[in-house]
């Protein structure tokens, strides 16, 4: 694992400063506690939660206020709202700040999934941009000292791009940094990011941080992204999936003094299996069910295990277990001596798929203005409790 050491300057999001300019991306299912927690233990950054719905936050669901929760080891605590209703979205913040739940809050305009997307949110939503200036300067306002960011994709798709100037819109706002992840969201993970873009909102917002996001595989792609696009910071979703240790290298590479994390990583399935069976003991923890955590690792081994001599029975095995002790006997099977695989272990992580038409509400393209019947519709759209 090749790592260009280049040490950043230090990222500051509002009053936070990091001893590594890099950030969790929230991945639905992905990023609760125990994958932020084993995350943190290898390296250094901003961990974000996953997506918290602002209705059910407000009406206090049981699931997202569970979700809401942090361990104490988890300094800064970092959620991501997403909402379409600039009442919900600023009472959710309010929420948030008046009940010191979160030191660093950031705003959802970049999933792309059919079922927020058709609603008008995530990436759609910027389309509209009164309601998008609307939302992020009622969050930044209720926010105070707790510095709100925004991440979001390049538009809808090319035809329809919003990212320059909702990053303009952000920046006026109060916003205290903007993520780019840079794709559209017809594109939804296919291809390849367009990193051009991440230069051009650089040149374009110029008083607060802007961090890139796409097709960072290795604390390599780190490097160059900022090097190539002049952005303050990275942000990392699907290359850390099976390896959290990558927040290690990412910390060696571009940490203040260029080893923040201590020596380089030998990912030896030895290592990689300890890795494994850490997470799946803080998912129990998270969970407070053996079952369920054991459960919720099982999508995991494809990703741990990609490229190593692992067989297709263990592995099918290992994404079948119930306890900890299961885990454990068939980690103990597994040639634990054999040597990180290089290229076989590398490269992408995570479903790509295929771009497709984003699915979006009627008549959401006609006019970049929400209008009094859209705007009714995305009042109804909050009432989705979802749990995040």
């Amino acid at each position: 694992m090749s790592l260009a050491v280049a040490p950043a300057p230090t990222l500051r999001i509002g009053p936070l400063t990091l001893d590594a300019p890099v950030v969790l991306a929230p991945m639905a299912g992905i990023t609760n506690t125990a994958f932020r927690r084993l995350c943190r233990e290898y390296g250094a950054g901003l961990y974000v939660s996953e997506m918290i719905t602002s209705r059910a936050l407000v009406e206090r669901n049981a699931t997202t206020m569970r979700l809401i929760t942090h361990h104490e080891s988890e300094v800064p605590r970092s959620i991501q709202l997403y909402g379409v209703d600039p009442a919900t979205v600023e009472a959710a913040v309010r929420l948030l700040v008046e009940e010191d739940r979160a030191d660093h809050i950031d705003l959802n305009f970049g999933c792309p999934v059919p079922k927020v997307t058709r609603k008008g949110g995530g990436a759609a939503l910027p389309w509209k941009r009164d309601l998008f200036r609307d939302i992020v300067t009622r969050a930044a306002r209720a926010g105070g000292a707790i510095p709100v960011t925004v991440k979001m994709r390049k538009g809808i798709d090319d035809d329809h791009l919003t990212y320059l100037e909702a990053g303009r819109i952000a920046e006026d706002a109060g916003i205290a940094a903007v993520a780019l992840h840079a794709r559209t969201a017809s594109q939804f993970y296919s291809g390849t990011a367009d990193w051009a873009a991440i230069t051009a909102l650089k040149e374009a917002v110029t008083s607060i941080p802007v961090l890139g996001n796409g097709d960072i595989w290795s604390a390599d792609d780190a490097v160059r992204m900022m090097a190539e696009t002049g952005c303050d910071g990275v942000v990392v979703g699907r290359g850390c999936l099976g390896r959290p240790w990558l927040f290690g290298d990412l910390a060696r590479a571009l940490g203040r003094d260029g080893s923040a994390a201590g020596e380089p990583v030998d990912a030896t399935l030895a290592f990689v299996a300890r890795a494994f069976r850490r997470h799946a003991e803080l998912l129990v923890e998270f969970f407070d069910d053996e079952g369920r955590g054991c459960r919720d690792i099982r999508k995991h081994v494809a990703w741990y295990f990609k490229g190593y001599p692992v067989g297709g029975d263990t592995r099918a095995r290992l994404a079948t277990v119930s306890t900890l002790a299961e885990i454990d006997a068939l980690l103990e099977t597994l040639d634990l001596d054999a040597p990180y695989p290089g290229a076989a272990a590398e490269g992408q992580r995570g479903r790509a798929g295929t771009p497709k038409r984003p699915a979006l509400p009627d008549g959401w393209l006609d006019s970049r203005d929400i209008g009094a019947e859209a705007s009714s519709r995305l009042a109804e759209a909050e009432l989705d409790h979802s749990g995040g």
